[in-house]
């Protein structure tokens, strides 16, 4: 299971982005749904790497916040209320996030060890082998991913958000009142075809490390947080 535990960044001193926040991440599938567990923080539970992945770069993304991915057990059954769940995911994400405020990019991912047997062995289950390392490797891949959304100006944004719907780059000109080659400077300046290829490499590699296909728990759909 994954865990997101955001934390707005400055919020002493700035206006609370939790509702902004909100209506940002709502378009991804949870299993339990973001809620605000004190203060400027909200938590999510997830069982699905694609959406998790997009909810934390889209937090991320933005700069304000500082984004803990959690990767481990929950305590079966997961509670209604997302502050109210429990387990080594959670755990996870809250070591995560506070790791996340020392870093540049501000995401910071923490995997809890899971347990594996080996065919034919008897006595405790070994920790899964290399997990630190393959947690240290996404957790890389995604700061990389977040510091390059970050640097993207409003324009840039325009024509990546037109061309993640599908679009080519002629339709992204007409509707946005400029050349074909503005757009594709502009896809180009802003990274756009490298940060889709290591995303989607992320994806997979966070539905690795979390063990995903084994569940088949019942998602909320989106928007239906709290």
């Amino acid at each position: 299971m994954i865990v997101l535990t955001l934390d707005q960044r400055g919020s002493r001193h700035g206006a609370d982005r939790v509702p902004e926040l909100l209506d940002l991440v709502a378009k991804h599938p949870t299993v339990r749904a973001f809620q605000r567990t004190a203060g400027d923080e909200v938590q999510a539970v997830f069982d699905d790497a694609r959406a998790a992945t997009g909810a934390a770069l889209d937090a991320a993304g933005t700069g304000q916040w500082n984004v803990g991915v959690g990767v481990g057990p929950v305590r079966l059954p997961l509670p209604a209320e997302t502050r109210a769940g429990a387990g080594p995911a959670f755990e996870a994400a809250r070591d995560a996030v506070e790791r996340s405020k020392r870093t540049q990019a501000r995401i910071a991912l923490t995997a809890a060890p899971r347990p594996v047997q080996a065919s034919g062995e008897a006595g405790e289950p070994a920790p899964e082998p290399r997990l630190g390392e393959r947690a240290a490797r996404l957790e890389a891949e995604l700061a990389l991913i977040a510091l390059s959304l970050r640097r993207r100006s409003e324009e840039q944004w325009q024509a990546c958000r037109l061309r993640e719907r599908g679009w080519g780059q002629a339709r992204i000109a007409a509707e946005l009142g400029v050349s074909q080659q503005a757009v594709s400077a502009r896809l180009g300046a802003a990274w756009f075809e490298e940060c889709q290829a290591l995303t989607t490499a992320a994806e997979a590699a966070l539905a690795r490390l979390a063990g995903l296909e084994a569940l088949g728990l019942e998602k909320q759909t989106p928007g239906s947080h709290a």
